[in-house]
């Protein structure tokens, strides 16, 4: 994990890679329970028998589900001091690159894009956060990721 320790500090590390996530693996579970709070509940991602015959060799996660983990993925990877608490703002863009198969690992490689400050004694950062895929040549998942900290 990266210890910043201020806003003042993270502005300067724009156009850099900050910080990388730990590994986090997918399981059915996880697949399946966001099958439930979400109502997507296609073959693809629930139906393991199936799975195994279609297109991927068996399940994949949602892609959304992906997209989801990138909280999680920020805070392992990074903390920053002197801040009370964090907020998501948005996204600009996302792409789902490459499936991510149940049993994957996969983490986040978290750039800094930008740095403004805020009303609020805060700061907005554009992060593109690239989802490598243990052992994939092409990332699961590419997103602009817009957050706000308050100090």
């Amino acid at each position: 994990m990266r210890i910043i320790a201020s806003l003042e500090e993270l502005a300067g590390l724009v156009g850099q890679e900050v910080a990388v996530s730990d590994w986090l693996t997918i399981t059915q579970e996880q697949v399946n329970l966001f099958a439930e709070a979400t109502g997507d509940h296609q073959w693809i991602h629930v139906d393991v028998e199936k799975a195994k015959a279609g297109p991927f060799g068996g399940p994949i996660a949602h892609g959304y589900l992906t997209l989801s983990l990138l909280p999680r993925m920020f805070e392992t990877a990074l903390r920053i001091e002197g801040t009370r608490m964090g907020v998501n703002y948005g996204l600009n863009k996302v792409r789902f690159t490459t499936p991510v198969p149940v049993g994957g690992r996969v983490r986040g490689h978290l750039f800094l894009l930008a740095c403004e400050p805020i009303e609020g004694r805060g700061m907005q950062m554009t992060w593109k956060v690239t989802v490598e895929l243990e052992g994939a040549d092409k990332p699961a998942c590419i997103a602009e990721s817009i957050a706000r900290r308050y100090a």
